[in-house]
Parts: C-alpha cells; structure tokens; sequence
C-alpha cells in the first residue's frame, strides 16, 4: 500500500479552474466518505486551502486510485477529464510525502513560508480521521509533515516577516489607501482566515473593525478578541454587508461560500451610502476589496466601478512579496531533504519489522515443539529442571537471533532493504503469509523493554523489538 497525491494548486491551474475543485469544509466529509468506500482507496485526507486542493490517498494499486480520484474530483468540479488533467499534478510513494513535507514548510505556498498551512494540513488531518479515513500510513506522513513544517519554521527565517496571504494583501491595500491606522475595516467571514485578517488588521492601528458572518455569534467572538488587541469593533449579520460596506475603507472578504457573497449591486449601494453620508461628503475616499476566498467571494465586475480596488488571489500571485529569502528557503528545502531521508528509512524499518516478529514466533514454535518432545522421552524430569532447561534452550535461541535481527533492521533503512527481509524469509524458511499477519495485528501494547506485544488476528502473541507501524511502497514517484 502506498500513499498517491493528485493537487491542483495555483502554481498548476489558474484561479477559474481552481474555484470549481474547491472544497469546502462541507464538501470534504462527503468526499472522503466517496474515496475510501471506493474499491483501491483504504485511508484518504484532503486538503484545501485558498489556493490548492490535494488528495491524499492510501491505495493498493496506482492506476485503480488514479482513476477513482480523478473521477471524484471530475464529478465535484464538474470539469472534463482532460480539462482537469491538465492542470493536475501526480506524485506517488516518496514523491507525495516530499511533496506534503515542503507544502507543510511553506515552500510551496503562494506567499512562500507562510504558516497558516500548517493549521490547514492540521485540519485536515482532524477531518479525516474524525471520519476513520486514517489509518498507521497516513497518521505517520501526516503527523510527520507536520513536525517538518515546525522545524522550519524554527531554524529558518522563511517566515521572519510573518507573511502570509492576508499580510502581503493589506500591504498591497496601503499602497493604495496609504497607513491603516485609525481607518475602518470589514472583515467578512469569521474562520480561520478572518481571525488572520483581524490579528494583521489590529497590529496595523486600524481604528475600527466590522465583522460580518453569517453566524452572528462567531462574528461576536471574533469582535471580541479584536477588542481584546484595543480595537473598537463590532458584529453584524450578512445581511447588513451593504451597510458595513459604506462605513469602511477596507473589505476583507474569506468565507468559503460557493457563490461571490460581494456582488456588483451591493458595492453599488455602498458608494452610494458612501457619498450620501456626512463624513464621506466632502472626501473622495477609495474602497479596496481583498478577495482572498476560493471560489472568490467578490464578483469580478466590481473591480471596474470608480474608486474600487480589487486585490484577490490572481493578484497576489504576482506579487514580488510573496518570496522569501533565497537563503532561508535553501536552509528550508535541506531539512525537507533530511527530514525526507528520515522518514523513509523509518518506513523501511518497518517494513521488516513484521518479518523479525515472524522470525521470533517460528523461533518460539521451534523452542516449544522441543520441549514437548523432552517431556515426551524423559517424562521423569523434574519440574526444576525442566525449566532450566526452557530457560537455556530461549537464551541460546535468543542469542543466536539476535545479531540478524538487529542487523537487518539496521539494513533495511537503507535504499534497497527490503531485499534483506526477504532473504532472512528465504533463509529461514518463513511462511508467505507468515509477515502479512504480523503486518497486519489486532491490537499493540508498548512493552517496558523497547518492544511490543501483537497479538494476532488469531490469537497468537508475537513480541517486535522497536515496533514501528507502517508501510510504504518502493515504487518511484510520478508526476502528471
């Protein structure tokens, strides 16, 4: 089983055709319900974020998971299989967790070191496995994707100027309106973004904030912890946009609706109120909308009305801004490349740990046939002695494993070791599916000595030094 990622992202596809695949919070549970009750796919996380959306999926065939994937995202975005295939990217088995490793560090972001993905792969993860879509394979390249991405964060300085999307779009916003302090904000949306959007506002001296959400009560929370930061703010319902749109200088628009929430007729309304009201009488004042939902949540149209700015995600794409330092994205690039390296030869062990486990119980097997056979032609045998003579003939058979065991788990974490476990499967005459159902057990109990317990689908206890879940195919990776 090997992990296969098909993404569609803004470094592939333009904004249009990144609207369609988009998913939503909503979308996402019913998406990988469709993935792992498909006939290839056994564990699936997606994630999307304002500007990619990637599956994640454990598949026991590459081809078989391909085609479901491609067929789920066909059917959600409602584009052509050629027309996504286009604009998709593939990559399988290593090449999908280098992939995660570096979107997780911020490299592959829009605003390259932003940290907001992490919170985003975090999220996913949680979706995910709230859903029982995550099993050992994806738990650990997730769980490690993300110890990458904090990493990075700590030994670089990719993210020094703490840039993200939201910070290189209020940027680009002064540049028109000049400072924020003391001016007036809408924030629209009160998710993950818009709390974004309210900490860069805040720390930018804006003197008012509107929050405006469809829930009321998250839109109070959020103006609550504006005010925490000194800011005077206040929430209104979606209903009240128009209104909070005449009072500011400043939209922030992140709410993930499917359809544009700001439409042309609102913004009309609103520099209408805008002239009619006496502060903005005898002041030509511009209006700037930073766009930053996907679908877009501001219709495009409203960008041509005089005094209207529109920054959305298009735009930041060619914002020389979103770089970062040369520098700190080769250190970053290198401990992907480490943490990578890591993270296969972890997955390599592994791989022969089952192999070791099944080796132990044939070893047992063998000890416990003996001594039935010593009872069986010294039936007089003493109880004592009998069980120094269990206890010697497990060290010595102990003593003898030991050695190859270590050995070929230390091999195996080298490119090509799962060659070794199948010779130690060839030389010690191990069943074909003895490995498989060690691979495979019911239950682990982490024992005192650095090893485990299995117990197994039938009942037998097998013990695993170092026991390590997991799997990973050897198959290169591959990009469409």
């Amino acid at each position: 089983m090997s992990v296969l990622l098909v993404g569609i992202s803004h470094r592939s596809a333009p904004v249009p055709v990144l609207e369609k695949v988009a998913v939503t919070d909503t979308d996402r549970p019913k998406l990988i319900d469709r993935l792992i009750s498909s006939s290839h796919v056994s564990e699936a996380m997606i994630v999307s974020t304002c500007n990619r959306v990637e599956v994640y999926a454990v598949v026991d065939a590459f081809h078989g998971g391909l085609a479901e994937i491609g067929d789920l995202l066909t059917k959600h975005s409602g584009l052509p299989m050629p027309d996504l295939t286009k604009h998709a990217y593939v990559r399988y088995s290593e090449a999908a967790a280098e992939h995660l490793f570096a979107v997780a560090s911020g490299l592959d972001s829009m605003v390259v070191g932003e940290q907001q993905v992490l919170s985003q792969i975090r999220g996913a993860y949680a979706s995910a496995d709230a859903q029982r879509a995550v099993g050992r394979t994806l738990h650990e390249l997730a769980q490690h994707a993300l110890r990458v991405g904090k990493r990075v964060h700590a030994e670089t300085g990719i993210d020094r100027a703490g840039a993200s999307v939201v910070s290189v779009a209020l940027d680009r916003a002064q540049q028109v309106l000049g400072p924020l302090a003391g001016r007036t904000a809408a924030v629209v949306g009160a998710g993950a973004m818009g709390g974004l959007a309210v900490a860069h506002l805040s720390r930018a001296g804006i003197g008012r904030i509107i929050v405006v959400n469809r829930t009321i009560a998250r839109a109070r929370r959020l103006a609550e912890t504006a005010r925490t930061h000194g800011v005077e703010a206040e929430a209104m319902e979606l209903s009240r946009l128009t209104e909070a749109m005449s009072a500011t200088d400043v939209v922030v628009t992140c709410t993930g609706a499917v359809g544009a929430v700001v439409t042309l007729a609102d913004t009309h309304r609103a520099l209408t109120d805008r002239e009619r009201g006496e502060e903005f009488a005898t002041v030509d004042r511009p209006l700037v909308f930073c766009d930053l939902g996907l679908p877009r949540d501001v219709e495009h149209a409203v960008a041509g009305l005089p005094g209207v700015t529109l920054i959305d995600i298009e735009t930041l794409q060619r914002d020389p801004a979103a770089g970062a330092a040369a520098d700190d994205t080769a250190a970053a690039r290198s401990i992907v490349a480490d943490e990578l390296a890591k993270y296969l030869a972890g997955q390599r062990m592994a791989e022969v740990t089952p192999t070791v486990a099944a080796l132990r119980q044939r070893a047992a097997e063998v000890v416990e046939a003996e001594l039935l056979r010593l009872d069986s032609r010294l039936p007089g045998l003493a109880d004592p002695e009998r069980d120094e003579v269990a206890r010697t003939v497990r060290r010595v058979v102990d003593k003898l494993l030991h050695a190859p065991t270590v050995r070929v788990k230390q091999l195996a974490s080298t490119p090509g070791g799962d060659s070794y476990a199948e010779a130690l499967r060839e030389l010690f005459e191990l069943k074909p599916g003895a490995a498989q159902a060690v691979a495979a057990p019911m239950e682990i109990t982490a024992l005192a000595d650095d090893r485990a317990e299995i117990t197994l689908a039938d009942g037998e206890i097998a013990l695993a030094d170092d026991f390590t879940a997991g799997h990973r195919g050897e198959e290169q990776g591959q990009t469409a």
